[in-house]
């Protein structure tokens, strides 16, 4: 995900803004989305001024220490369209520290048992979350966005569900191959 266009976003909804507002609607918007710590969102503003996609609305020192309220530049909307109009390539390689812990252990262990372990207990922390995620989408309260985000979740947590019951009845063949 890319913070820069997010940043973007939010501030093309909002005209002016200073950093903490911004922080609040990223992780008010986004809601599941790792909150945006301070240190990266302060980085990423002057990487944005830097780059010509924002620019200072106003500079305020109000008994504290100074307050900048940022706009989009027209730079920056060109740049934010740009990314929005880009499709995602699908993933080539597998990022997923859930696939690479099974071939290790297959690997580095003396039998099956570890990623058989570790496979059960992941599954277990996987029906875990679900139980969670299906308890926001039924409490009644939640936002249509909280709605979205937890069927996003769900629907991967399940594909890994899926994955880890083929790999459990693969492993012993897995373990061979990977250890050959």
């Amino acid at each position: 995900m890319s913070t820069t266009h997010v940043l973007l976003g939010v501030l093309a909804a909002q005209g002016v803004s200073h950093g903490y507002e911004l922080k609040r609607e990223h992780d008010r918007r986004l809601f599941g989305v790792r909150p945006l710590a301070f240190g990266q969102l302060y980085t990423t503003l002057a990487r944005m001024l830097r780059d010509g996609h924002i620019a200072e609305a106003a500079h305020e020192r109000a008994g504290g220490p100074d307050r900048v309220a940022y706009r989009l530049t027209p730079q920056g909307r060109t740049e934010l369209d740009g990314w929005l109009s880009q499709v995602m390539p699908p993933a080539v390689h597998i990022s997923a520290e859930l696939f690479v812990k099974v071939i290790v252990a297959l690997l580095a262990t003396p039998d099956e048992g570890t990623a058989r372990s570790f496979l059960a207990a992941q599954r277990a922390a996987h029906l875990a979350r679900m139980r969670e995620l299906t308890a926001v989408k039924t409490g009644g309260q939640a936002s249509v966005t909280e709605l979205a985000a937890a069927d996003y979740l769900l629907n991967h947590l399940d594909a890994d569900l899926r994955w880890m019951a083929t790999t459990m009845d693969r492993i012993s063949q897995l373990r061979a191959e990977v250890r050959s």
